[in-house]
């Protein structure tokens, strides 16, 4: 059965998420380091790990796997998870695959070094409605493919 995991303590879209889970009447792992103020119904599981580092990680990386999705703007997250064979969305909506995760993780690296050298201030836009719009037509897409192409309902 198909499982959605969000990596939920900085996710933007974790509204979207649930919008899609309900909608679909999908199991939906909310995991974190803290507790989340979110509706919840009988599908939602809200997940509050130890504050361990990469507690949150680990947990979704080693539950996540074929024809599981996995939600998260983690990059190296989204690695373990696509060798896992997850599907891997980030918050944008891109999906992360095995083709393009090596480049992803480049780019994490580069930047960090940037930064690091002064050269890169780590200034990220804010997330406006029209990237909440593009992440929900992007992960309502992915579910309609995945169900055309399976045998779920």
């Amino acid at each position: 059965m198909l499982e959605i995991f969000v990596d939920a303590d900085a996710c933007p879209v974790k509204d979207e998420v649930l919008k899609v889970a309900y909608r679909h009447d999908l199991v939906l792992h909310l995991v974190s380091n803290q507790w989340l103020r979110l509706p919840v119904g009988p599908k939602v599981n809200k997940v509050v790990v130890d504050a361990g580092f990469d507690a949150a990680d680990d947990w979704i990386a080693e539950r996540a796997g074929e024809g599981d999705v996995v939600i998260t703007g983690d990059i190296l997250l989204a690695d373990r998870c696509v060798k896992a064979g997850a599907t891997v969305m980030g918050h944008g909506g891109r999906l992360f695959t095995a083709d393009n995760i090596g480049m992803a993780i480049a780019m994490r690296e580069l930047k960090s070094q940037l930064r690091d050298m002064g050269e890169d201030r780590g200034f990220n836009a804010s997330f406006t409605k029209q990237d909440r719009a593009t992440f929900l037509e992007a992960m309502e897409s992915w579910y309609q493919k995945t169900r055309r192409s399976s045998s779920m309902p």
